[in-house]
């Protein structure tokens, strides 16, 4: 068992890093076995959660409304992360949308990580689900605010040491960090006159939008842009 580690969950507004947007960040930094530090921090997406997202999380527009934007924060949060393993529930979802947002920072986040959900699918095979809910609830391990990014980075640890202390000892090889692998390329920022365009757009066919067009990636508005001149049409010049 590791004694020095990183607990990590994100909430996000969906499950794609390149199209959806994190709302909620939490992380425990453990220190030879004891929690010595944290980030807890809403995260403004620059748009709205979707409905299902809030139904979730309990996560609503109002609740990130002066969070700061994950500008802000990303060199923080790598600075905390770096040199750590970070573990969590699924925990490639979440690296994912940080890499993701540090490359287009132009920040470096290498590490290692584990997974207890790979862990819980290799050796709790009688489990007919190895969902954070479900695994807390069948060993007792409490799980006061689910889905909530702090509550779900605490109770993957909790997992964690149990998992460790029940079948570490003939799997070792199992609970080894793995290199966390995935690649990514920068994406810039929206150009002016993409958002110019874009705003055009939205106003000349009185479209209402859920995203703030100034925090969009090239790419992103680019595939706004088409999807309203395949909608709507184009608009005088």
């Amino acid at each position: 068992m590791l004694n020095s580690y990183i607990l990590l969950d994100l909430e996000t507004t969906g499950l794609s890093a390149k199209e959806d947007a994190i709302i909620e960040i939490g992380a425990l930094k453990v220190v030879d076995g004891k929690i010595v530090d944290k980030i807890e921090t809403f995260i403004n997406p620059a748009r709205k959660i979707p409905h299902r997202i809030t139904e979730v999380t309990g996560i609503n527009d109002e609740m990130v409304e002066n969070a700061p934007y994950i500008a802000e924060v990303i060199a923080d949060v790598v600075k905390f992360l770096q040199g750590f393993t970070i573990i969590g529930h699924n925990v490639m979802f979440d690296y994912s949308f940080l890499k993701r947002t540090a490359v287009n920072h132009k920040y470096t986040l290498e590490t290692k990580v584990i997974d207890t959900l790979k862990i819980s699918r290799q050796l709790l095979t009688d489990l007919p689900k190895k969902s954070l809910e479900y695994l807390c609830n069948h060993f007792g391990i409490k799980d006061e605010n689910h889905h909530r990014a702090i509550n779900d980075a605490y109770v993957a640890g909790e997992l964690y040491k149990l998992l460790c202390n029940e079948y570490e000892e003939n799997n070792p090889d199992v609970f080894e960090p793995k290199e966390a692998i995935y690649k990514v390329k920068k994406e810039s920022p929206v150009t002016k006159k993409q958002a110019e365009w874009l705003k055009a757009l939205v106003a000349y066919h009185n479209i209402q939008i859920d995203y703030d067009i100034d925090k969009l990636t090239k790419n992103s508005a680019s595939r706004y842009i088409d999807k309203i001149l395949a909608t709507y049409g184009r608009c005088p010049k």
